[in-house]
């Protein structure tokens, strides 16, 4: 589409254009997206599966809805200080427990909890300002994902990527260690790039 940055330019410039396409979105769109994930979400998941869901930031799409369709079944990311560094794990959310900002300042259970292991998610839903066919992933910057999933226990989880279908394009300029998410859910449905065994597509 005319007016789209370009493979050579930076990232920050791709963030500063999706993240006005991404506000710009109309409520209807935001509406049709939230239904999806209502309809599509819960039966990708076993019985005994957590969803990896997210607190919405200003302009991600709300799908905290979901608390109702799998209550009790959902957990949040959460980055936390660990010794030396910080590492972002997912965490027992109950839908209306309390929440305090993490490491970082976003929304996160209380009191901190235990990480869950990988085996306990049966689904992660991760937020993006633009995303490609490829299944590449235009976030903020942190790296806290591709940190995430470059685990092979992390990487088995099914993950995709949420963010209104105007925000798709070809090719986003890539680094060496960015991971590629298994698919993503716009308000055209959900989208497998490749068959998940674990979620027994």
């Amino acid at each position: 589409m005319a007016g789209e940055p370009g493979l050579g330019d930076p990232k920050p410039v791709w963030r500063r254009h999706f993240r006005q396409r991404r506000a710009d979105q109309p409520e209807a769109q935001q509406k049709r997206l939230l239904a999806q994930a209502l309809t599509g979400v819960p039966p990708l998941l076993g019985a005994d599966q957590r969803l990896g869901l997210y607190w919405p930031l200003a302009g991600e799409p709300d799908l905290r809805e979901l608390t109702r369709a799998l209550p009790g079944r959902l957990a949040l990311p959460a980055i936390r200080d660990l010794a030396d560094k910080r590492r972002l794990g997912y965490e027992v959310w109950g839908g209306t427990d309390p929440l305090l900002p993490d490491a970082t300042g976003v929304p996160a259970p209380v009191p901190a909890g235990t990480s869950l292991p990988a085996a306990a998610l049966g689904l992660l839903l991760v937020p993006a300002l633009a995303f490609d066919r490829r299944g590449f992933r235009l976030g903020y910057g942190g790296g806290w994902f591709d940190r995430l999933r470059a685990d092979p226990s992390w990487r088995a989880v099914p993950a995709l990527i949420v963010a209104p279908a105007s925000c798709a394009v070809e090719q986003l300029p890539v680094d060496p260690w960015d991971v590629p998410f298994n698919g993503w859910l716009s308000e055209g449905g959900i989208e497998w790039l490749q068959p998940v065994e674990r979620s027994g597509l």
